[in-house]
């Protein structure tokens, strides 16, 4: 399975704080943004990934990210030059996605709970049609809400309904077939000219191939698109870490997926000794070695 990160929104919602910063490499506490919708990926044991980034955009990427090699795993870079929506995606990451098929998280998103990698685990495994994921939220009214069965699979999908069907919403996290590709492709563009990514599920709706994997209140999810929400993230995360469970630690799903040694880790720790992050990965070190 290939990964997409889409990272190419203006951010116009941050304005003006992001207009010498893009989006994606805000910090969001300890870690730039991207780390996060990132570590989801890693967790769920994806290796190939593809950011699509605005134009003008790839250095800074490249500076932070690399090729994706200290992290065990191989990043290519895509611009999207118009913003055409989320299933664009796939288009601007045909020839990437192959015959493969894929997992979409948009770069502003932040998803931590407990057992999440079992669960990101089950939708990798799952090689036809489409899972999207259904986080609980007490008024889903301003989102788009799923409804569904006992088994999981979708009934409805509606935008911003006055009455809802069902309390979970959905996020910016999805796994598709390789069917995916031509059904962006053959979508229409909506009233404010973009392909919808809702536009893709209802699709696999109609054809009975759209399953849900439901996030309850144990789960924590962000849309960090909003100086608000920015705030609100980091605030939790800060929280959660205290605990010393570090949340969108990339080099720590690298070492417990087996993608990098050990002393590639000590590097990248001795890197960052002077920060809290650092002090984090020779805490992970001592533990992988006692263990």
């Amino acid at each position: 399975m290939k990964g997409i990160i889409l990272a190419a929104g203006k951010g116009t919602r941050l304005y003006p704080i992001t207009y010498p910063v893009c989006k994606p490499l805000l910090p969001v506490y300890d870690k730039p943004l991207i780390y996060y919708p990132l570590s989801v990926l890693m967790k769920a044991g994806i290796r190939d990934v593809l950011v699509i980034i605005p134009p003008g955009e790839e250095h800074p990427f490249v500076n932070l990210l690399g090729d994706g090699e200290k992290f065990g795993i191989h990043i290519e870079y895509r611009e999207q030059h118009v913003q055409r929506g989320i299933a664009d995606a796939f288009i601007i990451g045909e020839d990437f996605i192959g015959d493969d098929s894929v997992c979409l998280i948009l770069g502003d998103n932040i998803f931590f709970g407990p057992s999440f990698r079992m669960k990101l685990r089950e939708a990798a495994r799952h090689q036809e049609g489409a899972k999207i994921f259904g986080y609980y939220v007490q008024d889903p009214r301003p989102f788009g809400v799923v409804e569904f069965d006992e088994d999981g699979k979708a009934l409805s999908i509606e935008e911003k309904p006055a009455h809802p069907k069902s309390n979970y919403i959905v996020p910016g996290l999805y796994f598709y077939d390789n069917k995916v590709v031509e059904i962006a492709k053959n979508i229409k563009p909506s009233a404010r000219g973009e392909l919808e990514i809702t536009d893709v599920n209802n699709r696999y709706l109609e054809m009975g191939e759209l399953s849900v994997i439901p996030l309850g209140e144990e789960y924590t999810w962000f849309d960090a698109g909003t100086a608000d929400s920015l705030y609100k993230a980091a605030g939790t995360i800060k929280m959660v870490q205290r605990s010393g469970h570090m949340i969108g630690c990339l080099e720590e799903k690298a070492i417990r997926n087996g993608w990098i040694t050990l002393d590639q880790l000590k590097e990248q720790a001795a890197e960052l000794k002077k920060t809290n992050y650092g002090e984090y990965l020779y805490g992970l070190i001592s533990d992988i070695v006692c263990e």
